[in-house]
């Protein structure tokens, strides 16, 4: 949720954040109004109640005519002091319902669509197989080749865009995940393993079901949610709690199956396993004061391409366009392996600045050094999830059709370096 404060004292900065998006700025103005009628609608409730308890003293102390009197007055009070509580409370609904449909205030993101990225840096190149001697597979074929992925099976066995790690793939994925959760716990994250069902006010608050709700599975008999990474289960661990983050952040690296329909997602991707319907991730999240956000912002980043050196991959840095921001982000930086094979980038891990946003809306705050309470802020980064097997098979393959195993993940798969 936006910050109300803001939204009152500074409306144009919300607006312009909704023009970067793309997104309906009058949204703003009727948020507004909203917010106005509210308050005035309290203030008539709260005008009738203060009369109400002074006339109940009034009738105590009245004898006769005068009492009857007072007593007709209150009955009628009654009535419109039950008429102000319901109008005020409509009204606050409709705030609340608007001020959840008005994403995270965007900062310093570019403006645009998804084609409209900054890069902001390369690393590796884009190297080719040229002069290898061989022509490079696709990574679904080298999943097949290496027995690694069984999609085939997956689907008869599930349905389209769901698979089976076997063999080198299942240890090659424990591998890196197991090297990831490492990585996590060197650099002071607490790790966990989450609940992968959510209760409806624990998605909606981290924003989830917003304009992408089709994204994610809903069991209806049971009123919960499967969730599409860790990020919600691990915004909702302090739910309506105060912090005490006096000695810095608190961090955590959540491994967890994940669970996205892939609504819309049409003919994209469909061969292999980038676009599927269940995989594992281990996600990175902190809370930490607003005023450090875009320094912990960095420090996320940061363990990200420390990751993607230790699995030596070729990847590029992008600064993600407004308009392709989730309903939570106020800034997002992703990181894309290059793919030889297809010759494009492919999007492996995200971290996302949601400044105080899901904390408003969770009602997460920290104890300040002057004794008051604040919103804190909230951030999230993938360190390692299923599709980095793509990138691997793609990159990694060797004449022979077998892969070599990065330096970092021998350790995690029984020192091979090969895997055939």
């Amino acid at each position: 949720m936006i910050d109300l404060k803001l939204l009152r004292t500074d409306p144009e900065a919300i607006r312009a954040s909704q023009r970067a998006r793309g997104e309906n700025a009058d949204l703003v103005d009727q948020a507004l109004a909203a917010d106005v009628a509210q308050r005035e609608a309290l203030a008539q409730f709260e005008e009738l109640r203060a009369r109400q308890k002074s006339l109940g003293k009034e009738v105590a102390a009245a004898k006769g005519e005068e009492k009857a009197a007072l007593l007709a007055e209150t009955k009628d009070l009654a009535g419109q002091v039950k008429a102000a509580s319901a109008a005020a409370g409509e009204a606050d609904a409709l705030k609340n319902d608007l001020l959840y449909r008005i994403p995270n205030v965007v900062e310093g993101a570019p403006t645009g669509g998804e084609e409209d990225y900054i890069v902001i840096k390369e690393v590796g190149g884009r190297p080719t197989f040229e002069g290898a001697g061989f022509e490079p597979l696709p990574h679904w074929e080298m999943g097949e080749k290496l027995k690694a992925v069984d999609t085939e099976r997956g689907a008869k066995v599930s349905g389209a865009r769901f698979y089976f790690l076997t063999g080198n793939g299942a240890r090659l994925e424990l591998a890196l995940l197991n090297c990831a959760m490492d990585l996590a716990v060197k650099h002071g994250f607490i790790p966990m393993i989450t609940p992968t069902l959510v209760k409806p006010e624990i998605m909606r608050g981290t924003g989830f079901l917003g304009a992408h709700s089709d994204e994610i599975y809903r069991l209806e008999r049971d009123d919960q949610y499967l969730v599409g990474t860790s990020e919600v289960a691990l915004a909702g661990y302090f739910e309506d709690e105060i912090l005490d983050l006096s000695d810095g952040p608190i961090r955590f690296a959540g491994w967890s199956a994940c669970y996205r329909r892939e609504a819309g997602a049409g003919g994209r991707d469909v061969r292999g396993i980038i676009r599927v319907h269940q995989f594992h991730k281990v996600e990175m999240f902190s809370y930490c004061p607003p005023s450090m956000a875009a320094e912990e912002h960095q420090r996320l980043l940061a363990m990200e391409e420390e990751m993607l050196a230790k699995v030596e991959l070729p990847y590029r840095v992008i600064d993600t366009a407004a308009g392709d921001l989730g309903t939570s982000a106020a800034r997002k930086f992703d990181c894309e392996a290059w793919l030889p094979v297809q010759q494009r980038y492919l999007e492996l891990t995200s971290t996302s600045n949601c400044s105080t946003f899901q904390a408003r809306r969770l009602g997460i705050r920290e104890r300040t050094e002057a004794g008051d309470t604040q919103t804190v802020a909230t951030l999230n980064g993938t360190l390692a999830t299923t599709r980095w097997l793509v990138a691997m098979f793609e990159n990694l393959q060797l004449p022979d059709g077998s892969l070599r195993v990065p330096k970092a993940l021998q350790p995690y798969i029984g020192g091979l370096e090969i895997l055939k």
